[in-house]
């Protein structure tokens, strides 16, 4: 097959720290070409050069056999060269359709044509999304799947794509594939990071595996299994850590005293008479397609969303009856929640690590003194950094130039900081690599053995069977199953979600 991109010797530093050292990668036409690694192996970077969004330190790129260096993501786009950040980048106050066509606007625009152009582009690719929405009201999952039809839009030659499937439904994934599938028929070139090794294994023609900047492995797929593959990311094997059930590892931890108490608690049309308990010393998993509600429940029990006035319902912590309309009181009883979307709820980008840790100190009033305190925040910010191995040059490092698991892991800690009786993990381990999950439910299981009452919402089911003591399954606004480990299977679960 013919190559069409190709990178020699390509190096990106950023404060004098690698990010890829003398890495070499081709593409060929029409192949679909997985890139693999743990968070802080490169692979955003990489690919980040290669859609001109930012310039190497060193190395040549070559397209089509000419040299190619860009200043800008305009001038590969010009080539044919289109990425889909996992971070989407669009505008929240646009609709959809205005959102696909930006940038590439007719001089004169009819928005009624506009809206129909879009809508057809949709459903074409099976995307359950209304062109005249806008971005802003518009959850994780359906903002991943603007970003994506507009890059197939662009009819570019290679598209990249940077965790396109971790916000979408089996369902949804199901479609992505297909997707894929008729791209490489048409003779398009993709690109795809992925921490699914099993996704990687089923959807590409070569893999290319990179550690800590460097160039590890490129075979074809075929030749590779999941072992090998995980062996080559982190240095070792994990099958035996990762998504086992729950019952195979020890017995599941017996119900210790109630924490939280649900009852009949609604939101308009989103939640509905939803109950459900939470006890100490366990992990409640909770499963559901989107749109299920279960995202919804978790944020009215934090108090980021209220529930309705009149035939609310009740919610009660440890016995006593609680109401929020924000978040602070919930957090000052010991209410946590650790969102599914860190960019845009779970971090202050423009912040340190250390600031970022610190910001969960003061959220509490627990802090030591009544201003900040910068020998307080640099010896929070050691201590956390080290137990939750936060990778970093050092703790002055903004948090938006971390990997995705290390912005993870920074949200946790800011929210372990204050000192929950009750976490609630929304999508943990979206985006991030194999290390990183299995050094994150390690935590969770951690925090449950302390005697803390943890929920684990995830759409991912072999983590929810791997990690709940008890699995509930949200459907239509409310909890409509509960399973225990050993009687669950991922069709009885599912079952319960569809039907």
């Amino acid at each position: 097959m013919t190559t069409l991109l190709s990178m020699r010797k390509i190096t990106k530093s950023y404060r004098g720290a690698p990010a890829l050292k003398d890495v070499d990668f081709d593409l060929r036409k029409g192949e679909v070409h997985a890139l693999l690694g743990e968070n802080g192996a490169g692979k955003s970077t990489l690919t980040k050069i290669m859609a001109g969004v930012v310039p190497p330190s060193a190395g040549d790129m070559f397209y089509e056999g000419t040299q190619v260096r860009f200043t800008n993501p305009s001038e590969a786009l010009k080539l044919g060269i289109a990425m889909v950040f996992q971070e989407t980048n669009l505008v929240p106050s646009m609709t959809v359709a205005q959102n696909l066509y930006l940038g590439d606007e007719n001089f004169f625009n009819r928005l009624r044509g506009i809206y129909i152009a879009a809508q057809q582009l949709l459903q074409s690719l099976n995307f359950p999304v209304d062109p005249t929405a806008t971005i802003a009201t518009l959850g994780a999952a359906k903002r991943q799947m603007v970003e994506i039809a507009r890059a197939v839009r662009l009819n570019a030659r290679i598209i990249i794509f940077d965790e396109p499937t971790a916000t979408l439904t089996p369902e949804e994934k199901r479609h992505f594939y297909a997707l894929v599938r008729r791209l490489k028929e048409n003779g398009v070139s993709v690109v795809f990071i992925t921490h699914a090794v099993e996704e990687a294994l089923m959807l590409s023609d070569r893999i290319t595996i990179l550690r800590d900047g460097e160039h590890v492995v490129t075979n074809d797929a075929a030749n590779l299994d999941r072992d090998s593959i995980i062996h080559a990311m982190v240095g070792r094997t994990l099958s035996g850590e990762l998504y086992r059930h729950r019952d195979a590892i020890d017995r599941v931890r017996p119900p210790k005293a109630k924490v939280l108490s649900v009852q009949d608690i609604s939101m308009g049309n989103v939640v509905r008479n939803n109950s459900f308990s939470v006890y100490a010393g366990q992990v409640t998993g909770i499963f559901g397609l989107i749109g299920s509600g279960r995202t919804e429940t978790a944020k009215i029990i934090a108090g980021i969303y209220k529930r309705d006035f009149t035939r609310g319902g009740e919610i009660e912590l440890e016995g006593n009856p609680v109401r929020y309309a924000v978040p602070r009181p919930a957090v000052k009883d010991g209410i946590v929640y650790v969102t599914e979307d860190r960019k845009t709820e779970g971090f202050f980008e423009t912040m340190s690590i250390a600031e970022n840790l610190y910001s969960g100190l003061l959220t509490t009033g627990r802090q030591k003194l009544p201003i900040v305190s910068i020998r307080e925040m640099r010896a929070l910010a050691q201590e956390w950094s080290s137990a939750l191995n936060i990778r970093a040059i050092n703790s002055n490092a903004r948090v938006i130039e971390l990997s995705g698991g290390n912005q993870q892991k920074v949200v946790i800690g800011k929210s372990l900081i204050e000192k929950p009786r009750l976490i609630i993990f929304d999508e943990p381990t979206r985006g991030v690599d194999v290390g990183a999950i299995a050094e994150i439910h390690q935590l969770i299981n951690r925090l449950a053995d302390d005697g803390l009452g943890v929920v684990v919402i995830s759409s991912y089911l072999p983590e929810i069977m791997n990690l709940s003591d008890r699995i509930l399954v949200s459907r239509q606004g409310r909890i409509v199953e509960e399973f225990s480990p050993a009687e669950a299977t991922e069709e009885k679960i599912m079952y319960a979600a569809v039907h």
